[in-house]
């Protein structure tokens, strides 16, 4: 599918896989639109990419529609990259027999689980009334961002890994849905990448190439960039449909 002239929603597009999603497809020649709560971050990013910014809470559907109506002010609607989303680590009951607090875990789920499928319904809902793209009926493709958590997640990952297996569990039974309309909808995983979230410096530095050494080969972290690559492909290969892949360099998760 070709994204020359088209409008991209990313939700999480300030920073991080988002902020290089969205580079990514603009080199692709696609106008991002990028939806985020960082009004600073976001903007520089959308003025640097020659798209837009959207301030959005994904799980809120007027905000969402805000940001889908703000892409189709810049073209046809051909993406949508669900990369929004954040964690919580506790475990189940803690060493002081305290249970997981019920609101935080549904906080994490409300965020990454029902945001993401907000976001793809109101975005297939909009790519659903535009002309197809291609002779074969294509209108439009998603991808969404899960996580390895969702297969091998850790301790303390309750949370985070059944919204993000939420995600994967939610790719095959959406992409049938859709393909009636000419979306196509798929997943990636990633594993651990090398993303604002470990901090900088010295200490910060050490602490991810010990992390590194559990990948498999390359022995590093992943940077955002090869997600991203992979984003575009799903999005740019048209045989793509119903996958879910995980680019972790091989790695399988351990308990902690």
């Amino acid at each position: 599918m070709e994204l020359e002239g088209a409008s991209v929603l990313v939700t999480g597009g300030a920073s991080g896989i988002g902020e290089a999603c969205a580079r990514r497809l603009a080199v692709l020649g696609a106008k991002p639109v990028i939806a985020d709560l960082n009004e600073e971050k976001g903007k520089a990013v959308a003025e640097e990419l020659g798209g837009t910014f959207a301030k959005t809470d994904v799980s809120d559907t007027d905000q969402a529609e805000a940001a889908i109506a703000a892409a189709l002010e810049l073209g046809p609607l051909r993406a949508l990259v669900n990369a929004a989303g954040l964690g919580n680590a506790n475990r189940t009951v803690n060493r002081e027999g305290k249970p997981f607090p019920l609101d935080q875990f549904e906080f994490v789920i409300k965020v990454n689980l029902i945001g993401t499928f907000n976001c793809l319904r109101l975005a297939a809902a909009a790519m659903s009334q535009q002309d197809p793209c291609d002779h074969e009926g294509q209108r439009g493709a998603i991808v969404n961002i899960a996580s390895v958590a969702a297969f091998d997640g850790q301790i303390g990952q309750a949370a985070y890994s059944a919204s993000k297996g939420g995600v994967v569990g939610l790719t095959l039974p959406v992409a049938r849905d859709l393909s009636a309309l000419g979306i196509r909808v798929n997943t990636v995983a990633p594993g651990l990448i090398d993303t604002p979230i470990y901090g900088s410096g010295e200490g910060s530095d050490k602490f991810k190439a010990n992390l590194g050494q559990n990948v498999l080969f390359p022995k590093r972290l992943g940077v955002a960039s090869e997600l991203a690559s992979m984003v575009s492909e799903c999005i740019t290969n048209d045989y793509m449909n119903g996958e879910v892949i995980r680019v972790d360099g091989g790695i399988r998760m351990p308990p902690k």
